[in-house]
């Protein structure tokens, strides 16, 4: 089993901010159950003033781009994702396109 970390930003807008956790407390169900058939067996979402910190831990199998490439095909993601980039915006240094960006590890307690 694999971990990644990635970060994203919320406009900065306090009823932007309580309305994006208010949608989490209850997800779509569908998105739910493709979250977790593309290979995602955890999800975590944290907040810190606008700043979104997500922990995803993937089966063996899982692919950032077998996932793209899937959910680019499926119209109920793309709403959601549609939807959900009303609430979000990209990080300064993020690529052309790019929402969630994976942070890279620099310490480990052992």
């Amino acid at each position: 089993m694999k971990r990644y970390c990635l970060a994203l930003d919320l406009k900065d807008d306090p009823v932007v901010v309580a309305e994006y956790k208010k949608i989490h407390q209850d997800i779509w169900p569908d998105i739910r159950e493709r979250i977790k058939s593309d290979g995602i067996t955890g999800m975590d979402i944290y907040l810190t003033g606008n700043r979104l910190f997500m922990i995803m831990e993937v089966n063996d199998d899982f692919s950032f781009e077998r996932k793209s490439a899937s959910d680019a095909g499926n119209p109920r993601v793309q709403e959601w994702e549609n939807f959900m980039w009303t609430f979000q915006r990209a990080l300064p240094w993020a690529k052309p396109g790019e929402k969630w960006v994976i942070m890279e590890k620099i310490f480990e307690l052992q």
